[in-house]
């Protein structure tokens, strides 16, 4: 099994879990692509607070107890995007793969690399 279809199914287990844990509580009538977004900003906001004073190089040497409390972000942030995806139909892992096929196109490795500039500016 390529690595690309060991992950699409890890990624559908997990949300099959992620659903029937919702679906137990009843939480459907709360998870509305408006409010699954906004939860998603929230939880976005909390992983980023990890590295708010940080330097560059001091945010590439986490401590373990830091590195748990960031993957525990991370995994909150996966969530709900799983979550806000399966909701309005969008297969995460072909989206972006799309997205990156777009990506490609707007930085071509000649003019790209070592570049942090914007496409419109290479």
């Amino acid at each position: 099994m390529s690595t690309e279809s060991r992950n699409s199914t890890e990624l559908d287990d997990l949300a099959g879990r992620l659903e029937a844990f919702v679906r137990e509580r009843d939480w459907e009538q709360f998870h509305s692509p408006k409010n699954l977004s906004m939860a998603l900003a929230g939880e976005a906001g909390e992983l980023i607070e990890h590295f708010q004073w940080l330097t560059e190089e001091r945010s590439r040497e986490l401590s373990d107890a830091e590195r748990e409390a960031v993957q525990a972000e991370i995994a909150d942030v996966q969530i709900y995007l799983l979550l806000l995806a399966r909701g309005l139909g969008i297969d995460v892992v072909q989206a972006a793969n799309e997205k990156l096929n777009v990506n490609e196109q707007k930085y071509p490795v000649d003019k790209a690399r070592g570049s942090a500039r914007k496409y419109t500016d290479l």
